[in-house]
């Protein structure tokens, strides 16, 4: 069973930068894809940006990219969101996702992940 905890969030203002990061254990890490969604308050959960397996491959929301980069220390059994000029519609929980399956996909949102962390707040103020 593997686990995620988050850390990183917090209070920015408009414009700001802000790094989460998601240490995974219980598992293989590099064999998983490893993903960033997020919750605002009453929507769904939405994707944010994954990356595959091996770490050649990364996808990004439209909304997102541009300003966010993701990345993986599969070393460190880390993945991480590098969250740059930042807006208010940014804010939301946001969750750190394990892949599925072993060499799976990355790019089918929720369906190729099965893993979730507690969530961590990015609140982004005007």
């Amino acid at each position: 069973q593997v686990q995620l905890v988050e850390s990183g969030g917090g209070l920015v203002q408009a414009g700001g930068s802000l790094r989460l990061s998601c240490t995974a254990s219980g598992r293989t890490f590099l064999n998983y894809a490893m993903g960033w969604f997020r919750q605002a308050p009453g929507k769904d959960r939405e994707f944010v940006a994954t990356i595959s397996w091996g770490g050649s491959s990364t996808f990004y929301a439209d909304s997102v990219k541009g300003r966010f980069t993701i990345s993986r220390d599969n070393a460190k059994n880390t993945v991480s969101l590098q969250m740059n000029s930042l807006k208010p519609e940014d804010t939301a929980v946001y969750y750190c996702a394990g892949g599925a399956r072993p060499f799976g996909s990355s790019r089918n949102g929720e369906r190729d992940f099965a893993s979730w962390g507690q969530g961590t707040q990015v609140t982004v103020s005007s």
